[in-house]
């Protein structure tokens, strides 16, 4: 059962940085994006957050011995302790996805994943978890799809991205233990 926007339907799979756009932009989603060279970790691209206001985010594609896959975009700055992330998850113990499963899954490759990747999982089986501390922010910041640019959009419309997909954000508190 497909329960998303007849728009995302209309995206070609996989999604590139050019449809991804065009396809908010049909759904009358508001972003802003600003093209720089490649980054591939959080710290690379400090000087470029340093110019762009809002939440930063850092995104974790992880997978289980089960092979339940899951996504998670922080806030740059969250510590995320793996170690003891399935406890809190209900899965078995997690490790990070491999580069092929990573562009099967969600079609980017590492350095490039992002929130917006879940428009290339039309079948809903990526978990997608949100940092409760990256939604205290009215802009969020997440790569398109390509890591050599950064589009803000704002939170409101990203959680109506989120439901243009069909699916419910669910959100986590990584502040706490419990």
């Amino acid at each position: 059962m497909n329960t998303a926007h007849p728009e995302i339907a209309r995206t070609p799979l996989p999604a590139s940085r050019e449809s991804l756009l065009a396809c908010l932009e049909r759904l009358a989603i508001a972003t802003t994006t600003h093209d720089h060279p490649p980054v591939f970790t959080v710290a690379e691209g400090e000087d470029i957050k340093a110019r762009l206001p809002g939440g930063h985010t850092k995104n974790l594609f992880l997978k289980d011995k089960k092979g339940q896959l899951v996504l998670i975009s922080a806030l740059q700055s969250t510590q995320i302790e793996l170690k003891r992330l399935h406890e809190r998850l209900g899965t078995g113990r997690l490790s990070f996805g491999s580069p092929d499963r990573l562009l099967e899954a969600l079609g980017v490759t590492p350095g490039s994943v992002t929130g917006f990747a879940l428009i290339n999982d039309r079948e809903g089986k990526v978990r997608y978890i949100l940092d409760a501390a990256l939604m205290e922010y009215e802009v969020l910041n997440f790569h398109p799809l390509r890591n050599d640019a950064t589009t803000a959009i704002s939170r409101d419309g990203f959680v109506a991205f989120l439901s243009a997909l069909g699916r419910e954000p669910e959100i986590m508190d990584f502040s706490t233990t419990a």
